[in-house]
């Protein structure tokens, strides 16, 4: 593991290459810029993510639209958030972190997530149709200490990205704002209606620097106000605008349904994104999860292949928009499957229960009464990490939607009970829930996937991204101290 001094040198240079870029790219000569963006990308995503470099030299030629996504980010976005974010989000948690987590994964023979989602609170200002939070009231709370004791004990572990779902998170937004301040080397990702972003909050974290939100809308204000209630839409433009004004970033998280989604992939929906600020559009497969969920809201199988294509269209080297679409269900390929029971992530909810998935509610232990180690070694995990990997089609990635035999053998041969607030949920009532749905998407998921990988299994170009974790932990201990050896 890197020592203190080497870290802080490392750091430095990178915050030193971060001006660079700035100043680089808001000069008449900002072409240039695109170079260093990719050298220090190289830098952070060397041993862990090397293809992500290949596809992004091909994508930031002279004139394309992901340069011109790039400059328009830098000369829209705070001086002092793009450094913040970009050494937070890119060097401590994509760079530094997740060489660490690697490194504690093999100590502890355990899965060490670089990701943590964890809930400041049950309470939300909205009941939005369909949403398993919907009814769980604001009695649920993790305390400031409780969310400070999580992001301590993760961050040395190697977690330095934290996302807040809910509940609505600005519920706490004080508190959110405190525990920001303090972990400074960390990046926090606010999923969020936007309903209590405001001018005050908003200089605050222009000042923080370290806060980026991911805002929930979907399509028209027809549309989206039908499930998140009258006068949500404008809410949520008003407060892009707000944000757009104090140079902050943010993108949205977006759940498509087999109602909305010709609305939710249209131009017309990604072009007001992008007109308002947006740097990202992230989708969400409705998952039918908890008390009153209904399959019946779940796209039908020729609708998960149009957003499929569709998503990858809109992202595309060449054509497409300008925004970077992301699909949590179908680009399961590009995270190396299923990321739960902490692989890639974990949630906490706010009752302190740890869960294998925002989507997965189930667990042995409560962080409220363990230790975050004993959390990520708690037997639902070890289940997970034995089982992993379900299948080689990573078109079929969760254990829940796509392989429902899976979760059941999981949970009852750990033990976990279901966390649900309300009524608990047995494993089986969920499978019994997503079976059909299971069942009819396996063939198209296999035509699709053999279309694309002819012989059934991915075939990566670079070794890292298959090597098992022993061995990748010992290589990247191994370059660390080359780099510390140079540093010295």
């Amino acid at each position: 593991m890197q020592s203190k001094i080497a870290h802080a040198a490392e750091r430095k240079a990178f915050s030193i290459a971060i001006d660079q870029v700035i100043k680089s790219a808001s000069g008449k000569n900002r072409e240039e810029a695109i170079e260093h963006v990719i050298n220090m990308a190289e830098k952070l995503l060397r041993g862990t993510n090397p293809g992500a470099i290949k596809s992004m030299r091909a994508a930031m030629h002279p004139g394309s639209k992901w340069e011109q996504w790039l400059f328009r980010f830098i000369d829209e976005t705070d001086p002092n958030v793009i450094k913040n974010v970009v050494l937070t989000g890119g060097y401590e948690a994509a760079f530094r972190g997740l060489r660490t987590c690697t490194e504690m994964a093999d100590k502890y023979q355990c899965n060490v997530p670089w990701i943590i989602l964890f809930d400041p609170t049950s309470a939300c200002n909205k009941h939005c149709v369909g949403c398993w939070a919907a009814d769980y009231g604001n009695a649920l709370n993790l305390t400031l200490d409780d969310m400070d004791r999580l992001v301590s004990e993760s961050k040395a572990l190697g977690t330095h990205l934290f996302m807040l779902t809910g509940g609505e998170p600005l519920v706490r937004k004080k508190d959110i704002l405190k525990i920001a301040e303090k972990h400074n080397d960390c990046l926090f990702n606010i999923f969020t209606n936007a309903s209590l972003v405001d001018d005050d909050f908003c200089k605050e974290v222009q000042r923080l620097g370290n806060i980026v939100f991911s805002v929930s809308v979907e399509g028209t204000e027809e549309t989206n106000d039908a499930r998140r209630g009258d006068g949500s839409f404008n809410e949520v433009m008003a407060a892009f605008d707000l944000m757009h004004k104090y140079g902050l970033v943010y993108g949205t998280s977006t759940a498509y349904t087999r109602a909305n989604i010709d609305v939710v992939t249209s131009d017309a929906y990604f072009q007001n994104l992008i007109d308002h600020g947006c740097r990202w559009a992230w989708f969400f497969h409705y998952m039918p999860v908890g008390e009153g969920a209904s399959a019946d809201l779940m796209p039908t199988i020729e609708q998960r292949k149009y957003v499929m294509k569709r998503i990858r269209e809109v992202r595309g080297i060449e054509g497409g928009l300008p925004i970077f679409a992301m699909d949590f269900q179908n680009d399961g390929e590009y995270v190396g499957g299923c990321i739960a029971g902490g692989r890639s992530y974990c949630h906490v909810n706010a009752r302190g229960d740890v869960e294998p998935c925002v989507f997965i509610h189930y667990s042995n232990v409560n962080f409220k009464e363990h230790s975050w180690l004993e959390c990520l070694q708690q037997p639902i995990f070890q289940s997970y990490r034995a089982h992993y990997p379900w299948n080689d089609n990573m078109l079929q990635p969760c254990p829940m939607l796509e392989n429902p035999e899976i979760l059941p053998d999981i949970v009852h041969e750990s033990g976990a009970k279901s966390t649900q607030y309300t009524a608990e949920e047995s494993v089986e009532t969920l499978h019994d829930r997503v079976a059909g749905y299971a069942k009819e998407w396996a063939p198209e998921a296999q035509k699709l996937w053999l279309e694309e990988h002819p012989t059934g299994k991915k075939v990566y170009d670079f070794e890292e991204s298959i090597m098992d974790i022993d061995k990748k932990a010992k290589m990247l201990a191994e370059q660390d101290s080359e780099e510390e050896a140079v540093l010295d």
